[in-house]
């Protein structure tokens, strides 16, 4: 197992077939010179949309998601969702290069999204394209390029996947539409894969107190009451431990207080949790046992981004397995918290390299990334 973090090598498999590569690889320079910040996505939207126009594919949008089927599309077979984000975060501060200028140097492709996820979005693009004419395939494979995985918004996989206009396209059923559904999720990972990711919840709290003046000794100080809470925070550990993604992680990350004055004690304190749970606690178990430990108030912002996981016996996984690939837990998050149906995250690029300044992408990894795709559904379909 690796840690998607901390990897820096580059994967030793050989380039493939650079005709597949070429026009996607051309696809993703246009994509980095198109800003497309989470909710500004509508530009390359369209230039997605116009890039499987010229390969006579049909494509369909909701809001500022695309998304395609393969040619012989049969509601009654299983679905593979091919599917990566279109959208970047704004350019680091330290970019000593245009962000939004695609520059092929010393086998590198550099640009704002190459490699978050620009290399994966075209890279499945490609494997879809592979496949899009071929008939009698055991799954049906429909390509989804989706908005504002950056920020977790509501208006990307999330919005797509309960569309009307959707799931009347994939023939999908009133009750459980995705049942006989999985996912590859296009993420930097060096191509290995990620069966696991934590997931997310923010916890806003507050410590209540009595206003008072400091020199009278008067009130009730709702900072002191804050730390004897965020003491257990720190030094609390959960006992169920998991093999792919390790402890629940909780951590402290703001506190204020809206008082600014000198000689006033506080009555509120406001401070947030930043934490991390493993696939062994729902986040309404981990709640419980917050709630029941401390005394300030602690709300969750959200209890959309859970953790997810797919399990090892599945095809995609033992696929890549077959194929010397590893699996890993991933501490960092991705719209595959946010489907119905498991998923791989699998893609090439390093997630090292994501939001940092010069962002970029080996020509290589691309080229590698296709090839292994197809040769993973090689094995299923």
């Amino acid at each position: 197992m690796i840690n998607d973090q901390n990897k820096n090598t580059r994967s030793n498999i050989s380039p493939g077939d650079e005709s597949r590569a070429d026009p996607v690889i051309s696809l993703l320079k246009q994509l980095i010179a198109l800003p497309s910040f989470s909710k500004e996505e509508e530009n390359t939207a369209a230039a997605i949309e116009a890039f499987l126009h010229t390969f006579n594919v049909p494509s369909e949008r909701y809001l500022n998601n695309v998304w395609a089927k393969n040619k012989y599309f049969d509601a009654s077979k299983p679905t593979i969702l091919l599917n990566s984000h279109h959208d970047t975060v704004k350019p680091n501060k330290g970019y000593t290069l245009d962000p939004f200028a695609p520059i092929e140097k010393d086998g590198k492709l550099f640009g704002l999204g190459s490699n978050d996820a620009g290399g994966a979005l075209v890279s499945l693009l490609a494997l879809f394209l592979h496949y899009y004419n071929q008939q009698e395939l055991k799954y049906n494979l429909v390509y989804a390029a989706t908005a504002e995985e950056e920020i977790s918004g509501k208006n990307g996989i999330e919005a797509l996947l309960r569309a009307p206009e959707f799931l009347q396209s994939v023939g999908a059923g009133a009750k459980n539409p995705f049942v006989a559904w999985c996912a590859i999720v296009g993420e930097p990972t060096l191509m290995q894969l990620a069966v696991a990711e934590r997931g997310l919840m923010v916890l806003d709290c507050m410590a209540q107190g009595r206003a008072g003046h400091a020199a009278r000794n008067e009130g009730e100080n709702a900072i002191y009451k804050a730390l004897k809470d965020i003491e257990w925070f720190q030094s609390y550990q959960f006992p169920k431990v998991s093999d792919l993604l390790g402890p629940v992680k909780m951590s402290v990350t703001v506190i204020e207080t809206e008082n600014k004055a000198h000689n006033v004690v506080p009555a509120q304190c406001k401070f947030v949790v930043d934490i991390r749970v493993n696939e062994l606690y729902t986040f309404e178990e981990v709640l419980d046992i917050i709630r029941s430990n401390v005394q300030c108030d602690a709300k969750p912002r959200s209890t959309r981004l859970r953790s997810s996981g797919i399990p090892l016996e599945h095809p995609l996984v033992q696929a890549g397995i077959k194929l010397g690939r590893t699996y890993y837990g991933s501490p960092t998050t991705s719209d595959k918290a946010l489907m119905p149906f498991v998923a791989l995250k699998m893609g090439p690029g390093d997630s090292a390299r994501s939001h940092t300044a010069d962002e970029f992408i080996y020509i290589d990894e691309i080229k590698e990334g296709i090839d292994l795709y197809i040769k993973l559904l090689n094995q299923v379909l």
